[in-house]
């Protein structure tokens, strides 16, 4: 065995070693502090580039979540409009038949009827989300804007005042306050026909339903992929908080041994003193 006093060849070998502890040390010790696996890009690059791929998929998911809500709302508000319509609509026609009663009074029953075409109207023109209007314009015209919303996948579209199966311009002119029900003569309010109008609110509620089971299933959907998305950014990006406390306690016995070995080796080259005496 060769005595170098210039190069001490296992204090610096043991001094490698105890950087290398304390790095491992320090890598454990900032896992725990950050409660993260990845805290540079370096840590693991595959990993990262992975993980935020899924973290913008997941935050674009939440968005189309918060759409389905707002759709939803959309759709409640105008199911309970034309709910509400096709209660008044029933009530015309109970009041067109009652009116072939000779012993009833057919003006008043055919005010009773322009009344509630006037409160028809008024729900047309006043159903609105954040001055949206849904079933037809403040000044009773149909030509809106369909809402348009992005549930993941196609867009979806609300549209009751223009849209064939959601078709609200027979009500709308029949009802409105141009040449329709309201200012109509007794005869013509009386005889009516409110079949057409009904059958078309009918249907909107029932379109009404086939949407939401559509919102619905997105919904679903989109809350088990965000769930599943997040359980997996969870296991790229999230320490193991046991696992890293071994890891921190290992590493800092380690360093301690490691320490000691430093100073015994920095002291090995004074034996060779022993040879002079």
């Amino acid at each position: 065995m060769a005595f170098s006093i210039n190069t001490n060849i296992g204090a610096l070998q043991a001094y490698n070693a105890l950087a290398k502890v304390n790095a491992q040390t320090e890598k454990a010790q900032l896992r725990l502090s950050t409660l993260k696996k990845i805290n540079s890009v370096a840590d693991d690059t595959s990993g990262y580039n992975v993980g935020k791929q899924l973290e913008a998929q997941t935050l674009v998911q939440k968005a189309q979540l918060n759409n389905i809500a707002s759709a939803k709302n959309f759709l409640s508000t105008a199911e309970s409009a034309l709910q509400q319509i096709a209660d008044k609509l029933n009530q015309i026609k109970a009041k067109q038949i009652d009116a072939k009663d000779p012993l009833k009074d057919s003006a008043a029953i055919a005010d009773d009827i322009r009344t509630l075409a006037k409160e028809i109207d008024s729900i047309l023109k006043s159903t609105n989300i954040n001055g949206t209007q849904l079933l037809a314009s403040t000044d009773g015209s149909t030509s809106l804007s369909a809402s348009t919303f992005d549930v993941g996948g196609s867009s979806f579209s609300v549209d009751f005042a223009t849209s064939s199966y959601l078709d609200v311009n027979t009500l709308a002119t029949a009802i409105g306050s141009g040449s329709g029900l309201q200012n109509s003569t007794d005869s013509t309010v009386l005889n009516y026909n409110t079949d057409t109008v009904a059958t078309n609110v009918r249907n909107a509620l029932l379109r009404i339903g086939n949407l939401r089971q559509t919102l619905d299933s997105r919904e679903e959907y989109l809350t088990a992929a965000i769930a599943n998305n997040t359980a997996t950014i969870s296991n790229i990006f999230d320490a193991d908080v046991a696992m890293e406390q071994l890891n921190a306690t290992k590493g800092q016995i380690g360093a301690q041994i490691a320490t000691a070995m430093v100073a015994q080796m920095n002291t090995a080259p004074q034996q060779v003193l022993s040879l002079f005496r």
